[in-house]
């Protein structure tokens, strides 16, 4: 075949939106359930990746790169938090960095996610993640992990006024729509939001949220969240995976003179130990990309 011919899939393919003009096409060799919660549609399938999560045709996560993905988003959180005792998890429907909290001495995991069918398709048809009876368990709050299918706006708002204190929130959403701005997700985003998170960090306490991708072409949820973070926290560190296509922020109401340095030397001491991440990895990829430090 020339360079130059089309490549045209064989059977059912997802195309994901990338960028305006810009798709990413998933080939299916096998849909395993495919429907309609309250709140998305779900497809889960057998691609070249593995068993893979889509959202209203966005990728979620896939066997073969979500422990890359999940390391990225929760161990600096880990090695940024003075304590790492109580954890709150917003979204992430998987489970997996609850489980990771718990593997680095979390005794207290209170997962929330806004859907309930969503997390338990993950749990019954994911190879990651919880199983349906770590699910259940969690569900009953019998362990470390409480499951809370709630909105999660209204959960910090709740967590707030009953002076609940967090070593570490999590939040683990989709990308914000900045073209649709009635999409619910986007409350989840904005400043008020991290400011709620803010209000229940313990002291020490880190937020981190997913922030985007640092690709100069796909960058808008990125440089926002870069520009609201700084609005909120006294100490913003970015963490971008160098064997994946996001990168996440973290905040703490403290100052911190070099998160990097902290993170490293926190690293052997860490509860869990990661495969994806080394001290070279820290210091390596916690430089923001030029263009969202020097948005204008």
């Amino acid at each position: 075949m020339s360079a130059r011919q089309i490549y045209e899939p064989l059977g059912r393919v997802i195309q994901e939106p990338l960028a305006p003009g810009l798709t990413r096409v998933w080939e299916l060799e096998k849909t395993i359930w495919e429907g309609d919660t309250p709140f998305q549609h779900i497809v889960i399938a057998q691609t070249s990746q593995g068993v893979s999560l889509f959202s209203d045709n966005d990728r979620q996560s896939t066997e073969f790169s979500q422990l890359v993905y999940h390391e990225a988003l929760m161990v600096p959180a880990l090695l940024l938090a003075d304590q790492v005792r109580s954890v709150l998890v917003v979204g992430s429907s998987e489970g997996v960095v609850c489980q990771m909290a718990v593997a680095a001495g979390a005794s207290r995991v209170d997962h929330v996610d806004i859907d309930e069918d969503a997390v338990k398709l993950c749990a019954e048809h994911l190879p990651y993640g919880y199983t349906l009876e770590e699910l259940r368990r969690a569900e009953q709050g019998d362990g470390a992990i409480q499951m809370h299918y709630s909105d999660g706006f209204q959960y910090l708002a709740e967590a707030a006024a009953r002076a609940e204190r967090y070593d570490i929130v999590l939040v683990d959403l989709p990308d914000e729509r900045p073209e649709d701005p009635g999409a619910q997700i986007n409350r989840l985003y904005g400043a008020d939001f991290l400011r709620q998170c803010k209000a229940v960090l313990a002291p020490g306490g880190v937020v981190v949220n997913q922030s985007g991708c640092p690709t100069l072409w796909r960058n808008h949820t990125l440089t926002t969240s870069w520009q609201r973070f700084g609005e909120v926290f006294d100490t913003v560190a970015y963490y971008g995976s160098d064997e994946h296509e996001w990168a996440y922020l973290f905040g703490r109401a403290e100052k911190v003179e070099d998160p990097a340095g902290l993170m490293v030397s926190r690293l052997p001491a860490c509860g869990y130990r990661p495969v994806s991440i080394d001290e070279d990895a820290l210091r390596g990829n916690t430089t923001p990309p030029h263009s969202v430090r020097h948005r204008p």
